[in-house]
């Protein structure tokens, strides 16, 4: 994910000291982020965090938006972690690419799931941290629905669907879902049966069937 738009970030430190104050405040921010949420986390707080005077923050960051933003793109691989439709095997059935992509994405919501809750409220209240967050949803759309327009082609799901469509409306389920269950703790059950709960919802909201259908 890229930073924030147009977030003002200074450019990284050259000396090897600075780089690793920076390296720490990017730590610190993500410790204060999850354990305050975006809205209550201070840049007191990261500075004590870090071990570093008040000041010094603001030689790296002019305000805690910046900060996030940083945290989000030293996790940018992470954080866009292969989703349901991700390409597998080219004979790799899509179920098993479903599930596969399904446990990556939950697996990475479980690890970040403070973070995610962090970036939730930031898009709720700053328009160029919802920017990115918009720019995260859209990247795994448009993976999806490539993968969705080219199980259709090979007659394996719904014909009649629009790719863009189900995959806005399917990422949203599962994301919306493992919110509910990994920041919330609102549902108690396995990271295996979310999965496979996760997967039969794709299944049969594709039409899914085993194999491409065969011309007359």
């Amino acid at each position: 994910m890229p930073p924030a738009a147009d977030a003002a970030v200074a450019p990284p430190p050259r000396s090897a000291r600075g780089q690793r104050t920076r390296a720490a405040l990017v730590a610190a921010a993500r410790s204060v982020f999850e354990r305050e949420g975006y809205l209550d986390a201070r840049t007191t707080d990261i500075a004590r965090e870090a071990g570093v005077a008040a000041g010094s923050f603001y030689t790296y960051f002019p305000d805690k938006q910046a900060a996030f933003a940083a945290v989000l793109e030293s996790l940018q691989d992470e954080l866009l972690a292969p989703g349901a439709a991700a390409p597998g095997p080219r004979e790799q059935h899509p179920l098993a690419a479903i599930r596969a992509g399904n446990r990556a994405y939950l697996e990475a919501y479980r690890r970040n799931a403070g973070l995610m809750a962090a970036m939730e409220q930031a898009a709720l209240v700053d328009d160029r941290l919802r920017a990115a967050r918009l720019e995260r949803a859209r990247t795994f759309a448009e993976r999806h629905a490539r993968a969705i327009a080219r199980w259709q082609a090979a007659g394996l799901v719904d014909p009649d669907l629009d790719p863009r469509g189900a995959a806005v409306a399917l990422d949203a389920m599962v994301s919306r879902l493992a919110e509910h269950v990994f920041v919330h703790g609102a549902e108690r059950t396995s990271l295996d049966d979310l999965t496979e709960l996760v997967t039969r919802m794709w299944a049969g909201a594709l039409g899914l069937t085993p194999s491409p259908r065969k011309e007359p």
